[in-house]
């Protein structure tokens, strides 16, 4: 049954030798490491997340201003059906993501995360490229957390008052200071502020139903803005004609905005190094990921394009706005209702929101150069933890590309940074494609090697189909999500600078992956020759134990009830 624990396969890799043929050499180095998995002190992460954690951290992971605010401009844009439509897409693409995922790391819970899952299972050279684009994304959304932080702050103290560069300065050392003691205290911390984050969106769904239903200002309009001004929005641009083309390429070019949005989603594979007992964790708050989308972002995007007209005036001045509760179409509803002091919570909300995703930009791109250190892709000096099991140095020099959010001090400079920023999005989907990829070729080489269903933990529900769709969808995206770069109705200079910013990741992935080929000779992992099963004896041993641990922990206090959380929380988040 797809999800559920199965009796571990106990065959060393020696006797899977014997039965295959021999396994990848590049597994195992001459003082019985095996590449990707660390286990000496001075090496190795703490688990230190518990299910809870790793619950929350999903959900955090899956809501932030993308949904907040990144909907107004796309409602403006093509029209409430159309962001309907795009999000649930995604959306769908997301959980076969998050769900191919699961399923290898729920058979190998590696410290080196999904950057060593490609080198192990599919191509060390695609493993590299992973692994350093990605941490590359991950060192540019910190400052541009950090940024937008401050501009939240602005809000109520402007920037005449108070250099933004003061609130910049605060939050770094927050971030740094809240990752440096520990994974536990980094677990809890972020487990409350996505707490407050699901608090948030529930607070936000409900205020939204009861606009629609007329309770604020007794207007009630159900889908009156879906017959005027209508659920698409038919006018593109002046060089194209009002009609069916204009209203598929707005439906089109929120597909970019919902990506956008779902970023960051994959945050739970980067934790499987952490994770208590894994191998139950990890599929878990995967399965869960579905109906966090569907809660969370469906109904969200559903509403707001009932309580907002995609022309009207105010979601335009919102679009301008930026960053602070200004740019929320949920405040353009809330105003329109005439709904006092919401505005001013919003804008604190936001202002958690943009905190707790800095301080989990700042762990994946931490976690992700020490998974290069521990895949043999990175200097050996970033797979160093300390006795906390933090990776201080991968942890240091990702902090000091914090400091760039000071550029963003000076106006001039906001333009600039933003094109930089906007490389990190197709860098998203590439992480997206190489997750995909990898996962093929791991069902392809389990089959071919006998693994079938029953004998994983867990199993992606639609299989190696689903992760064909998905990888379909991403590469279309990927290749079309600046198309309208290509139409003459902008300027020369905003196709130029459209162009360049939306698909310079794309050949500086590839000459990753080749550039890598070509120094290391390394060639793809064939079928046959893939190898399931050295260090999973390590995996078992560790989950013995914690299970053994729990069960001792239970005998010893056979009286103790359940947690708030567990009785009543955990079945949903």
């Amino acid at each position: 049954m797809s999800g559920s624990l199965r009796s571990r396969q106990t065959s060393s890799p020696h006797d899977h030798k014997e039965a295959t043929g021999g396994y990848n050499e590049y597994d195992v180095d001459h003082q019985d490491h095996v590449r990707g998995i660390e286990t000496s002190a001075e090496t190795s992460l703490h688990r230190g997340l518990k299910a809870r954690h790793i619950s929350m951290i999903a959900i955090g992971g899956a809501i932030g201003t993308g949904l907040i605010i990144g909907t107004g401009k796309a409602l403006a844009k093509a029209g409430p059906a159309s962001i309907l439509i795009s999000y649930s897409v995604i959306g769908f693409v997301v959980f076969l993501v998050m769900a191919g995922l699961g399923e290898i790391s729920s058979w190998l819970p590696m410290s080196a995360g999904f950057t060593g899952y490609a080198s192990r299972f599919c191509d060390p050279s695609l493993g590299f490229a992973l692994g350093w684009t990605y941490w590359l994304k991950y060192i540019i959304l910190p400052p541009n957390q950090l940024t937008a932080a401050a501009l939240v702050i602005q809000f109520w103290l402007p920037r005449d008052r108070v250099n933004p560069g003061v609130w910049i300065a605060i939050f770094l050392v927050l971030i740094i200071s809240i990752n440096y003691f520990g994974v536990s205290f980094f677990g809890e911390f972020e487990f409350w502020l996505s707490s407050f984050k699901v608090v948030v969106i529930i607070g936000v769904i409900l205020v939204s139903l009861v606009i629609t239903a007329g309770g604020a200002d007794g207007h009630a309009r159900g889908f009156e803005y879906w017959r005027s001004p209508g659920a698409f929005n038919s006018s593109f641009g002046s060089n194209i004609p009002t009609g069916p083309l204009s209203r598929f390429l707005n439906f089109y070019s929120t597909l970019v905005t919902a990506t956008f949005a779902f970023l960051g989603t994959e945050l739970v594979g980067v934790t499987v190094g952490e994770a208590q007992n894994p191998r139950k964790t990890i599929p878990r708050a995967i399965k869960l990921t579905f109906y966090r989308i569907v809660v969370f972002y469906i109904i969200s995007v559903f509403l707001v394009g009932m309580i907002v007209p995609f022309d009207h005036p105010k979601l335009a001045f919102a679009n301008k706005a930026t960053t602070s509760a200004a740019a929320s179409p949920f405040v353009v509803a809330i105003e329109l209702a005439n709904i006092d002091a919401l505005p001013h919570i919003l804008n604190a909300s936001i202002l958690l929101f943009v905190f707790s995703a800095a301080n989990s930009d700042l762990y994946i791109a931490s976690r992700t150069l020490y998974g290069l250190a521990s895949d043999g892709s990175a200097p050996a000096i970033f797979r160093k933890t300390d006795r906390r099991g933090v990776p201080i140095y991968a942890l240091g020099v990702s902090a000091v590309f914090g400091l760039l959010a000071f550029l963003n001090v000076s106006d001039d400079s906001k333009d600039v940074f933003g094109y930089f920023v906007n490389v990190t999005t197709i860098l998203g989907l590439l992480s997206w494609i190489s997750i995909l990829v990898t996962h093929i070729w791991f069902v392809r080489a389990r089959k071919a090697q006998g693994l079938t269903n029953d004998m994983m933990p867990y199993t992606a529900p639609l299989g190696i189909w689903g992760s064909y769709i998905a990888l379909f969808i991403c590469v279309l995206v990927a290749i079309t999500k600046n198309f309208d770069a290509f139409i003459p109705s902008l300027s020369i200079k905003a196709n130029y600078i459209a162009f360049i910013t939306g698909y310079i990741g794309i050949p500086v992935y590839l000459a990753l992956i080749f550039g890598h080929k070509f120094v290391t000779k390394s060639k793809g992992v064939r079928p046959h020759e893939c190898d399931f099963y050295t260090g999973k004896d390590i995996i078992d041993r560790e989950e013995e134990e914690f299970l053994a641990n729990q069960a001792a922990e239970k005998a010893a206090h056979p009286h103790r009830g359940r947690s708030f959380y567990k009785r009543w929380v955990s079945w949903l988040f």
